[in-house]
């Protein structure tokens, strides 16, 4: 009879660890999918590392560049109706040899600062929105454009099961300073969630330069990405990994294959 209740007792104690791993697993999950949605109410702090290369048409081993782009998202209920996110995007730079046989160079690139302004609830179709300003700070430094800018920027996305699937754009404008910028940037992005968290992004990062003299405006860089979604003690985190492919871009600009690295730390509230 004492064997029978240990087993029973052993039985429970299995049954409650399935289930809270279970549960683990879908929160980790809910995690990723809002981590997919660009104005979900999620403070996080993603750290993106991105490497190119071949930025000299005559020898593609010439040049490279890393870029570590932080990008803090924090969002702020504005009323019972809506969310204003802001997205910030600070990119320290390291150069080799851009332009060419000018050595190793770097410092923080020019700030991208968004505000998007996002109804809390979705549409009556199922669709997440939001739209607002963008604005380009020039941060001073060797490798800065020393302009100000500013625009409209606006996303749309919608959640159906493991897919989410949308665009986000904006544009800006040169309000100020030593170059005259008219950029159009868009992202359409599809991403695919596990029940155990893991995201399988494809996207590109398209920018078109209204301003271009030597008549190829596109920088066309494809992405195909894979994060996981975990924890380190009791902090969410997400890390990932993926490789990027130039399927345009201007003369003299980055050419064939890169790569992305990905570390996040997400902050439920």
């Amino acid at each position: 009879m004492k064997e029978i209740k240990n087993l029973g007792l052993t039985l429970a104690v299995c049954a409650l660890c399935c289930q809270s791993a279970v549960a683990d697993d879908k929160s980790k999950s809910d995690m990723a999918k809002q981590l997919a949605n660009p104005v979900a109410a999620l403070i996080s702090l993603p750290i993106q590392l991105n490497y190119d290369r071949g930025f000299q048409y005559t020898s593609g081993n010439d040049s490279s560049k890393w870029t570590l782009n932080v990008q803090p998202v924090i969002p702020i209920s504005f009323n019972d109706d809506w969310n204003v996110i802001s997205r910030t995007i600070v990119p320290v730079i390291r150069t080799e040899n851009i332009p060419l046989a000018s050595g190793i160079n770097g410092g923080i690139g020019d700030i991208v600062q968004s505000v998007f302004f996002s109804p809390k609830a979705p549409t009556d179709s199922g669709w997440i929105w939001g739209a607002g300003p963008v604005f380009l700070i020039p941060s001073g430094s060797d490798v800065s454009a020393d302009t100000w800018g500013a625009g409209p920027t606006a996303v749309a996305l919608k959640q159906d099961g493991a897919l989410t699937y949308g665009a986000l754009a904006n544009h800006i404008w040169s309000t100020g300073g030593d170059v005259d910028i008219s950029n159009t940037f868009v992202q359409p992005f599809l991403t695919y969630t596990t029940p155990t968290a893991l995201s399988f992004s494809v996207t590109t990062e398209a920018t078109y330069n209204w301003k271009a003299s030597n008549g190829n405006e596109w920088t066309v860089p494809l992405f195909m990405v894979v994060t996981q979604v975990d924890k380190i003690g009791d902090q969410l985190i997400s890390y990932g990994a993926g490789v990027k492919y130039y399927a345009e871009s201007p003369d003299g600009g980055p050419q064939g294959w890169g790569l992305r690295f990905v570390f996040t730390m997400l902050f439920p509230k």
